[in-house]
């Protein structure tokens, strides 16, 4: 439990293969279903204050209540998630904290001193995420992410499906949100 953010909610991966990861996850580490969204289309996203275009495919599944998220960006764009592959990594990129309270938190994370690394939203106002620099090693960047919009109620969607989920139907196209 963080002081400052709450609870831990979500670890996301920043992956080459998606395909792949999803594949490992199901089959190695057992959990599934996946909800996998092809292209995520942003409503908009700057990286270090600059707009950008970045393309990305997005998977999302759980481990209890805990999400794992598998991100593979499919081209140049600049963001975090290039950066860390540029760097030679794979693998955790990042951990994701969730509020019904997004400015709120958004204001008490810059009162701090925390900055932005990459920002963006997806559906609506109420769809924002931010990503803080705070990468002191491979997997420690912040993300606080808006769930008062749609992705609140998907979110929990997926993590009722894991609950009773039995190997069938492992990965599930659903249409750009996050």
């Amino acid at each position: 439990m963080s002081r400052i953010f709450g609870a831990v909610r979500q670890n996301g991966y920043v992956v080459r293969d998606i395909h792949g990861a999803m594949k490992h996850w199901i089959e190695v580490m057992g959990v599934g279903p996946w909800y996998y969204m092809d292209r995520v289309k942003t409503d908009w996203f700057r990286h270090r204050g600059q707009d950008s275009a970045v393309e990305m495919s997005i998977a999302l599944a759980n481990s209890g209540d805990l999400q794992i998220e598998l991100i593979q960006q499919r081209n140049d764009a600049p963001s975090l998630y290039k950066e860390f592959l540029d760097a030679g990594h794979e693998g955790l990129q990042h951990m994701s904290y969730w509020s019904h309270d997004y400015q709120s938190l958004y204001d008490k994370a810059l009162g701090l001193g925390y900055r932005i690394g990459h920002e963006g939203q997806i559906g609506g106002d109420k769809g924002r995420f931010a990503y803080f620099d705070t990468q002191a090693h491979p997997g420690t960047i912040i993300e606080i992410s808006d769930i008062s919009g749609t992705k609140g109620p998907f979110f929990e969607k997926v993590r009722q499906a894991a609950l009773s989920w039995d190997g069938t139907r492992p990965i599930r196209e659903v249409g750009a949100r996050s």
